[in-house]
C-alpha cells in the first residue's frame, strides 16, 4: 500500500484557519493522511475563539502551538493548502498547491468564526474524499 499523502495547511499566523483545517483533517482522515500546519508569521498562541468553536465540534485545540513555516515542511507535503499567506510559501515543482480563500478569524468572535469553521470542514471532507479515492 502506498504511504499516506501528506497535507500541509499554511496561513499567516497558524492560529486560526490552518489549525482548524488540520484538526478536521486529522478527525476525518485518520491514518489515511499525514497532517501538518504552519504559519508564515506564527502567533504566540492559537486564537481562543477558534479553540472555543472547535470544542463545539468535539475537537480540542488547547494543546496546539502555532508553528513556523519551513522549507522542509513544504518539501515533505504532497499537497500544500494556503489560506491567505500570499507568496510566503516556498514552491517545489513536485508539490501540488491549492489556495483556499477564507476569511481570517483574527479579531472575530465565535459567531463570526462558526461560518468559517463550517466552510473549512466542508472543504476538508471533500479533500479527504479526493485524497483517499485515488493515489496522490
Amino acid at each position: 500500500m502506498a504511504s499516506a499523502p501528506g497535507v500541509l495547511f499554511v496561513c499567516v499566523h497558524n492560529a486560526g484557519r490552518s489549525q482548524m483545517a488540520a484538526a478536521f483533517l486529522r478527525a476525518h482522515g485518520g491514518d489515511r493522511v499525514v497532517v501538518r500546519s504552519a504559519g508564515s508569521a506564527p502567533a504566540d498562541v492559537v486564537n481562543p475563539a477558534v479553540v472555543e468553536v472547535m470544542r463545539e465540534r468535539g475537537l480540542d485545540l488547547t494543546g496546539e502551538v502555532p508553528k513556523k513555516l519551513t522549507e522542509d515542511a513544504v518539501r515533505e507535503a504532497d499537497v500544500v493548502i494556503t489560506m491567505g499567506c500570499g507568496d510566503a510559501c516556498p514552491v517545489f515543482p513536485e508539490t501540488r498547491y491549492i489556495d483556499w480563500k477564507l476569511d481570517d478569524p483574527a479579531g472575530k468572535g465565535p459567531d463570526e468564526i462558526r461560518p468559517i469553521r463550517d466552510e473549512i470542514e466542508r472543504r476538508v471532507r471533500a479533500l479527504v474524499d479526493e485524497l483517499t479515492a485515488t493515489p496522490v
